[in-house]
């Protein structure tokens, strides 16, 4: 009996930690496993949530606390078990602005706001669309935040001289931090030759903490950032007049907000399905984000979202279930209340460590060997989304990414649109098109055809074409009032039942068959219905 009723437990735990079949069982040994990977994550947390705090311009705290609340409510809710969110710098360049003209509680109701917008975002199911996002982007994209990382570790290689001000380290401080930053990498390269029992990047922290505790080495710690001690976030409504006003203000913010944290987090979301080898989920991770930074404007945190670094850690650390996204959170919290004192003896030099290591298994290197070898168009995507990411922001780079790949397939696409030529027994001018045609390609289409020599009567032939757009039937229209005008006789064949209805003047000329294909045009139907009746 109790047998039974253990195993109905564990199962019942697993179907809301894990996934029963497609992912590791959850016992023991997988348990440890989650639980060394969480503490792993909520080390490497608290230095990158402090240090976003103070880019934002607000309190340690306000990161700490949207590090640990974005972070258990993604962890237990959201589309993709592995992944870790919380305070991220992207966000933080964003709210800089909206904290130093505003203050603080605006950017609480711009990120209850934020969490509105996100939660819409994944109810109409917007999260579908990262599937446009070609794979150029994709490499682009974890180049970028690679070299993103890679320098946000370059502050911690400064120091505060006499006159306040941050200058690079010199001499021996230099040494020390480098030698100590080069330690943790090998121990994070060795230990899983050894064994794999505890996390690599967990080893080589608690090897190098206690190398400088115990020696008292003189490098920049934890501690030195900011203070991490604090209380249970406590709920409070932002303090800002409910007028139109003030949703004039947090309005532009919080869309602009929102557009990032979901790029990045669904791109997070389709790295980590890539290494995990999970799919879908990316409505439920909007979702889940909305209510994450909704929850997080009322207890005083300043949002957050997907962190790849982070969730890049988790995962080579073992991390497969919800419950390592969970342990991060608790110890987060478990820090900021009662571990402070410890946690900010730890050396940043380790923590820096982690994330060079992070930093080397981000960025896709194998981008550097096929650049020669692919489409030029393909090779300028991924530099040129690498290069935006790196002076702009992540989702003006997915962005641009996306419409110049959009443009140089609209280009390709124009270009392969010709016609097949024949005389048919009757003496008819048959012309066989091929390829799509649709507003890139209508001009091409036009000059297929020589009006004023052609025969007295023409056909063309659809059957391995396709009419994409409203700009096709435009084109369409516009050749069959030419061939009208010329007084010769022209036959449409082959194209949809929806051009039949939706071409005007060009209608009367097309012929019926039963092998007619059976696409639709992406125009409305019944406006486009109603401007032709009023043309014509």
């Amino acid at each position: 009996m109790l047998r039974t009723s253990l195993a109905a437990f564990t199962e019942r735990l697993a179907a809301t930690i894990g996934d029963r079949g497609e992912l590791p069982p959850l016992n023991v040994s997988r348990i440890r496993i989650e639980i060394l990977a969480g503490l792993t994550v909520a080390l490497a947390l608290v230095p990158e949530a402090v240090a976003f705090a103070f880019v934002a311009g607000v309190p340690p705290l306000a990161g700490l606390y949207a590090a640990f609340i974005v972070g258990l409510i993604t962890a237990v809710l959201g589309g993709r078990r592995g992944m870790i969110s919380g305070a991220t710098g992207a966000l933080a360049v964003v709210m800089v602005h909206l904290v130093a003209e505003h203050g603080i509680e605006y950017l609480f109701a711009t990120v209850v706001l934020m969490g509105i917008i996100q939660i819409t975002a994944g109810v109409l199911r917007l999260g579908k669309f990262i599937r446009m996002v070609p794979h150029p982007v994709m490499l682009g994209f974890v180049n970028g935040l690679a070299i993103v990382i890679f320098l946000a570790q370059m502050e911690q290689f400064k120091t505060v001289n006499e006159a306040g001000e941050h200058v690079w380290m010199t001499g021996w401080p230099l040494v020390l931090t480098l030698g100590l930053v080069g330690l943790t990498m090998g121990l994070i390269w060795v230990v899983p030759k050894i064994t794999k029992a505890i996390p690599a990047p967990l080893v080589a922290i608690g090897v190098v903490a206690a190398l400088v505790i115990g020696l008292g080495l003189p490098v920049p710690r934890v501690g030195d950032l900011a203070s991490i001690e604090g209380g249970l976030p406590a709920f409070h409504i932002p303090m800002v007049p409910l007028n139109l006003e003030t949703f004039e203000i947090i309005l532009p913010y919080a869309f602009i907000l929102a557009a990032i944290g979901l790029i990045e987090s669904l791109l997070t979301l389709n790295l980590v399905g890539e290494i995990t080898g999970r799919r879908g989920g990316a409505s439920q991770e909007c979702v889940a984000q909305g209510l994450a930074n909704l929850v997080t404007g009322f207890f005083g945190g300043m949002g957050g979202c997907a962190m790849i670094g982070q969730s890049m850690i988790n995962v080579k650390s073992g991390g497969r279930l919800r419950l390592a996204g969970i342990a991060a959170a608790l110890f987060l919290l478990a820090f900021i209340l009662v571990g402070s004192s410890a946690i900010e003896q730890i050396p940043l030099a380790a923590l820096v460590g982690v994330m060079f290591m992070v930093v080397i298994g981000t960025f896709a290197w194998q981008s550097l060997r096929i650049l020669t070898r692919i489409p030029k168009s393909d090779a300028f995507v991924i530099l040129l989304v690498t290069v935006v990411t790196v002076y702009s922001d992540l989702a003006i780079a997915v962005i641009v990414g996306v419409i110049v790949s959009a443009l140089v397939y609209a280009w390709n696409a124009a270009s392969r649109i010709h016609a097949r030529e024949s005389i048919g027994d009757a003496g008819e001018h048959i012309y066989r098109l091929e390829g799509p045609l649709f507003f890139g390609s209508t001009a091409s289409f036009q000059e297929l055809f020589d009006v004023e020599n052609d025969r007295d009567r023409v056909v063309i032939d659809f059957a391995d074409s396709r009419v994409v757009d409203q700009s096709a039937l435009q084109a369409i229209e516009d050749l069959a009032v030419k061939y009208d005008q010329a007084g010769k006789q022209v036959e449409l064949r082959h194209l949809s039942r929806e051009c039949h209805k939706l071409l005007s003047r060009a209608g009367q000329l097309m012929v019926d068959s039963d092998d007619d294909p059976a696409y639709e045009i992406a125009v409305d139907y019944k406006v486009r219905l109603g401007r032709m009746g009023g043309a014509h």
